[in-house]
């Protein structure tokens, strides 16, 4: 036998051939569900570092609401939305969420303290897992495991019950669930199998279920942020690139004092959280023509990513040109800079150590550098002081026998200094270089994708996302590309995606292609051809010389996939009396793919048809129809007998191969 081993030897499986040459049909209102009426749409913003939601009844879509300020809240960051920390109890029940989850577990005695379990930032470990499952865990910041779809269920159940509290007490009468068409936002980079985690979880908090899919979109956060950006009028928004003056105020100051008269402006309108959108095309839009290309770069606390779209008039519908790209280049990794800058100065050892015997206090130090990090600014001359915990400083003392304040003179970091009132004072370029590996890694991300064929002429750069309020992220952006194309960012940046994922839960149609980011296909068996296939291929039944485990492409990676579309194949059992019929679904991230074996193929789905019982006057050659219907970040696969129009259907599944 050759080094692969063949499934389908092993399995005995029968298998399909291929019946007919492969044909694409447009399949726009086969079997489509009857469009069920919601009350109003509710998107959930379910970041790495931050959350929140917004809703919009679908009466008067033109106002979006955002949640209402919770309580909590830190000083210098001020944001309507909530850290994403979880609280569950020593039982492993749920406690709290947000600002509520990060108090409680700060105000409890380190001895209780180390018995319950507290996570934070717990996104990113749906876009590192390389094998996710159902069954994958989280650690908590004692050290204890859960499963990660209890934690994103009971997070995305706390945002349900929020929102449905919020909107009964506004309409002050019970609303019910199914009155809410709900939309989650997830990176567009993440992997299918982390966007079904997504919708399982969804399932499990109760805001939809497999039989009703429907009621939950799963929305990508850059196409979101972009259906956002249409509607810009040019009040709302800072265009960096501008050589005029920008409402009266001069380009050399953009940067700085822009910014301070828009959070003005919008401290001025905090107190209302309804958003108008004006159902016109933003004035920035009525610029771009028919065919013109735009690039929306989402950067956020854990991800950024970029989509480059382009527009088809008359209706503006958008088209993905090139398939959405990215990287964990988040303002995570500014934190991560300062943990390491701190393992530079008091030893790895005793970071490890102090992170899991005061983790409180480790919370505690982060939110501090927190809002410092917000103050960091390219023409900043003064230090930014960073508060220690009093348990750091103690702490550092028991463990090391000696001061912070030896440890700083002691450790040649020479741009943080130790302030008398307890504070690490770090100097602007300390500060800046924090910012630096990330930034770069966005910038240099940035010039590959506008290096793409694709990518000539856009016209626009989008910057979106939480981490777009960084003015040192929007400066580096502005002199590496503000010569190609103009640079925009929305005023109330840090909520564009969550006012986007809105709009598209009140119209799906409005993102027309997509790029596919994998190649699908299936197995199936084919006449033996000497000298064109591999020997270990060869498989005889019944006399008749097959080669096994050829990969039948449906669509390949990076195709242009209109949504909805379907693609159908025909396909006749290799064994004619054969009753039930198996088809297995695979996929891969390679465009050439010509047998399931080969390395990158995984199975995401199986099609299960039993004939048995139905007519036994089919035709010599039975007919099996294959359909896969290319949905929004779904993919819906469908095989039907012809002669007896039996059928069957399965969502394409990644997390229970």
């Amino acid at each position: 036998t050759s080094a692969y081993s063949s499934p389908a030897k092993s399995l005995g499986d029968p298998g399909i051939t291929p019946l007919s040459p492969s044909h694409i049909v447009k399949d726009s209102d086969a079997d489509d569900a009857v469009e069920q009426l919601f009350l109003v749409v509710v998107a959930i913003d379910f970041g790495t570092t931050s959350s929140g939601y917004a809703y919009s009844f679908t009466k008067e879509p033109e106002c979006i609401h955002v949640m209402r300020r919770w309580e909590g809240g830190d000083p210098g960051v001020s944001n309507q939305k909530t850290p994403t920390t979880i609280l569950l109890t020593p039982e492993r029940k749920f406690h709290s969420f947000g600002y509520a989850a990060r108090d409680f577990y700060h105000d409890l005695d380190p001895t209780e303290s180390k018995h319950w379990l507290y996570f934070e930032k717990f996104k990113m470990k749906l876009h590192t897992t390389g094998n996710l499952t159902m069954e994958t865990d989280l650690t908590a910041a004692n050290g204890k495991k859960v499963k990660a779809l209890e934690i994103f269920a009971y997070a995305l159940q706390f945002f349900k019950e929020q929102a449905l509290k919020e909107l009964s007490d506004q309409g002050g009468s019970d609303f019910e669930n199914t009155e809410v068409r709900w939309v989650i936002t997830v990176p567009a980079i993440w992997k299918q199998p982390a966007k079904q985690f997504m919708r399982q979880a969804a399932y499990k908090a109760g805001l939809a279920s497999p039989e009703n899919p429907e009621q939950l979109i799963i929305a990508l956060e850059p196409e979101a942020a972009s259906i956002y950006c249409r509607k810009l009028r040019l009040h709302q928004m800072i265009d960096l690139s501008s050589r005029a003056p920008v409402n009266g105020y001069s380009p050399s100051d953009t940067i700085g004092t822009g910014f301070t008269q828009a959070k003005e402006h919008v401290r001025r309108n905090r107190q209302s959280r309804t958003f108008l959108v004006e159902n016109v095309i933003g004035e920035i839009w009525s610029e771009l023509e028919e065919g013109d290309r735009y690039i929306v770069v989402d950067s956020g606390g854990g991800t950024v990513d970029m989509t480059v779209h382009q527009i088809r008039l008359p209706e503006g519908h958008l088209k993905e040109l090139y398939k959405a790209t990215g990287g964990p280049y988040g303002s995570l990794g500014v934190d991560y800079e300062f943990e390491k800058l701190l393992c530079k100065i008091f030893g790895e050892d005793f970071i490890e150590q102090f992170k899991i015997k005061r983790p409180a206090a480790w919370v505690d130090l982060m939110i501090a550098f927190e809002s410092r990090k917000r103050a960091a600014a390219p023409d900043r001359t003064n230090p930014l002081n960073i508060t220690l915990p009093f348990s750091f400083i103690d702490y550092y003392k028991k463990f090391r026998g000696h001061s912070v304040e030896h440890a700083l003179r002691k450790s040649n970091v020479d741009f943080v200094k130790w302030s008398s009132q307890g504070m690490l004072r770090m100097s602007p370029d300390a500060m800046n270089a924090l910012f630096k590996p990330t930034i770069d890694q966005i910038v240099q991300h940035l010039s590959d994708v506008f290096d793409k064929p694709e990518v000539t002429n856009v016209k626009f750069l989008f910057l979106v996302g939480g981490f777009a309020e960084s003015p040192l992220l929007q400066q580096a952006v502005q002199s590496a590309f503000g010569s190609r194309c103009r640079v925009i960012i929305p005023q109330d940046v840090g909520l564009t995606i969550l006012k986007g994922a809105v709009l598209f839960g009140l119209d799906p149609a409005v993102i027309k292609v997509r790029r596919s980011p994998l190649t699908y296909g299936v197995g199936v068996l084919n006449r033996f051809v000497e000298g064109k296939h591999p020997p270990e291929k060869l498989l005889i039944k019944d006399g008749t010389r097959w080669c096994t485990d050829v990969f039948d492409k449906f669509i390949s990676a990076d195709q242009s996939v209109a949504l909805g579309e379907t693609v159908t194949r025909s396909y006749t059992p290799a064994k004619p009396s054969q009753l039930v019929i198996v088809i297995n679904i695979y996929s891969s991230e390679q465009d050439n793919v010509s047998f399931i074996t080969e390395s990158g193929v995984k199975k995401c789905g199986t099609l299960r048809l039993d004939l048995t019982g139905t007519d036994a006057s089919v035709p010599s050659r039975r007919e099996i129809k294959t359909l896969m219907q290319f949905g929004d970040t779904e993919i819906k696969a469908m095989a039907i007998d012809v002669a007896t129009s039996k059928s069957v259907k399965v969502g394409i599944d990644f997390l229970n191969y």
